[in-house]
């Protein structure tokens, strides 16, 4: 229980560090808006799509056609109050030039001709802007150096302001709802006084006393300049978007006046020359003329498809809750889980910008992915340490009782080694020290432990040197498994390859006795090969690997039956290495536990030819 509470409190305290991390590093580049080019790019392509405009929404552009048939720009006046008295005249809803008249001209019948419209068609929208300082003082309301007003009288209600704000990118984003007048109140913009026109009375866009916009009922979010996204309805000269129809056609009576009946009609430049071209998300290579971007802004209005980006408080608290969120699944989730786990966050983030896009919201794209992104990195950069951890630790404590080799092959292999009780053909291996209790009572305790340490050091190397599994020490011997955890075909010889090396490797150890105290121990080794069951044995609370059976106990029998310095195998074993090894037979014995005699052999050593193919 302990354990588990420090393993949980361990989580938290990594799911606040990395989550708050990763939360400062991205929100910070949020605030900044350090990947605008980047955010913009993604977002543009949700937010920004081709669909049906309305047959209502007319453009007359003062192409290249017209300007040569009427002459270089700019026109008479007479020309704009002619063609806008045909359009008033056609039943049009609304008409609009754009166009700045702020100075008469010189000829004063041209004066008078669009002074006549104005005052006659109470329809006839004219345009006014605003001139910005270059450098605002801060945030909040737009600041102006002067407002650029007809030079004729017009109605307050025929006024339409044509300013817009290109993004840091230089494209247009955004329409500003209306601009203030000292004189005049709130000018609204060209899009607002048009669709106005083509909107239902209780659906009309209108800015109440508080300074709240509103179309209908519905409330229209704005910033601080009064200025709202919209989404662009067609691309820059889409043949399938708005009606475009020549100035030239209109003014000489080719296009019939009654075309625009309940229209409303935008009058602007639509040739290269007249340099009134805007790059929009629509495309990165072609820019739109600015009575098109008017004419989808209008669009944008009319199908109420206005939206806001979140608020950067509300920002970082949705950066924060998916980077702590994420930390929290891809926890518990590893490999290719993991991996559908990232993905699938991935692809439902994209498609809640999708519906909040649809409820007006814009939240943030690129940031959020950049800390789903961070945290899963993350995540996978912590499993691995952790599995190498695990396996480091797995490592040090298996070369305790195999070789490397083995536990190398251990967990490189996919499949999980059966560590439950399974039946498995094996060689078990006995060693004992014969003459150690008359050694240990010659020597000091001290000198006991570093004479005993010695040999079962040398019996470990031994049995490791040849794949095999240190069972367990007993006393002062040994007991070994060869073919298990991992199986081999010729566990038999290996095991009798590790006796014979036991056998080299305690001479020097006898002779330095024998210098020493002038006396001498060998190993007794009993080696068996068949069936056993191999796996965890004990209790709940003590497990031990090792082995049970018959097989076991015959090895065991055998060590206990072989005199010093012999390797005493049994017939099973036998004819698995006679081929190798020169073996004499013992003959039989009675061993305990065996109802008939057993067959007995010892291993003298490798056969000579064995040993030249090794030379």
């Amino acid at each position: 229980m302990e354990s588990i509470k420090r393993l949980f409190s361990y989580f938290w305290v990594k799911l606040f560090l990395i989550g708050s991390v990763i939360t400062l590093l991205v929100g910070y580049m949020y605030q900044l808006s350090t990947l605008y080019v980047l955010e913009n790019n993604f977002t543009d392509r949700v937010v920004q799509s081709e669909r049906e405009v309305d047959n209502r929404i007319m453009i007359i552009g003062i192409d290249e056609k017209s300007l040569a048939a009427l002459g270089k720009w700019p026109w008479p006046r007479a020309y704009h109050a002619e063609i806008m008295r045909k359009v008033a005249e056609g039943g049009a809803k609304a008409v609009w030039l754009d166009a700045i008249l702020s100075e008469p001209s010189h000829d004063q019948d041209d004066n008078a001709a669009i002074a006549e419209v104005a005052a006659k068609y109470p329809n006839v929208v004219f345009s006014t802007n605003y001139e910005f300082p270059r450098v605002q003082s801060g945030k909040g309301k737009l600041e102006y150096d002067r407002v650029n007003m007809p030079f004729f009288p017009v109605r307050p209600e025929q006024l339409a302001h044509i300013n817009v704000l290109p993004d840091r990118d230089n494209k247009i984003r955004t329409g500003i709802l209306g601009l203030p007048h000292k004189e005049l109140g709130m000018v609204p913009s060209v899009g607002v006084r048009l669709v106005n026109y083509l909107l239902p009375e209780k659906e009309k866009i209108k800015q109440e006393k508080d300074g709240t916009w509103y179309r209908g009922s519905k409330k229209i979010s704005v910033n601080d300049r009064q200025e709202v996204y919209f989404s662009f309805a067609q691309r820059p000269g889409s043949e399938t978007g708005f009606d475009v129809l020549s100035y030239e056609d209109v003014i000489n009576g080719t296009v019939p006046p009654e075309t625009f009946k309940n229209a409303v009609v935008l009058i602007g430049p639509y040739a290269t020359g007249l340099q009134d071209q805007y790059f929009t998300p629509m495309s990165k290579s072609l820019s739109m003329y600015g009575v098109e971007i008017h004419a989808n802004f209008i669009q944008s209005l009319l199908d109420n498809k206005l939206y806001s980006p979140l608020s950067k408080t509300a920002g970082w608290i949705l950066i924060a809750c998916m980077a702590f969120g994420t930390y929290a699944l891809t926890n518990r989730f590893k490999g290719i889980r993991g991996l559908f786990l990232f993905i699938g966050l991935l692809v439902l983030y994209t498609l809640a910008l999708i519906i909040s896009f649809n409820y007006g919201i814009l939240l943030p794209y690129v940031y959020v992915l950049l800390a789903i992104i961070a945290v899963y990195i993350y995540s996978v950069i912590d499993h691995y340490l952790m599995e190498r951890q695990q396996r480091n630790r797995i490592t040090s404590l298996f070369v305790r009782y195999v070789s490397k080799s083995i536990v190398d092959d251990i967990l490189s292999k996919k499949e999980e080694v059966q560590l439950g009780g399974v039946r498995r053909d094996v060689t078990l291996i006995f060693v004992d020290i014969r003459g150690f209790t008359p050694l240990s009572e010659k020597l000091e305790p001290e000198q006991v432990v570093e004479v005993l340490n010695e040999y079962l050091d040398l019996c470990t190397r031994s049995i490791f040197q040849y794949n095999g599994t240190l069972d367990k020490f007993i006393g002062d011997g040994v007991m070994g498994i060869f073919g298990a955890p991992i199986q081999t075909d010729n566990h038999a010889e290996l095991a009798i390859r590790a006796a014979l090396e036991m056998r080299k490797g305690s001479a020097e150890l006898t002779e330095r006795l024998r210098q020493q105290i002038g006396h001498t121990v060998q190993f007794g080794i009993g080696i068996n090969s068949g069936d056993a069951v191999i796996g965890n044995i004990g209790s709940k609370s003590r497990l031990d690997y090792t082995a049970i059976g018959d097989t076991v106990n015959l090895a065991a029998r055998l060590e206990s039956n072989a005199k010093p310095g012999k390797i005493l195998i049994s017939e099973n074993t036998r004819a698995r290495v006679e081929p190798y090894f020169v073996i004499e037979e013992i003959g039989e014995i009675k061993v305990k536990g065996k109802e008939h005699p057993v067959m007995v052999y010892e291993v003298i050593g490798e056969k000579q030819e064995d040993k030249q193919k090794e030379a």
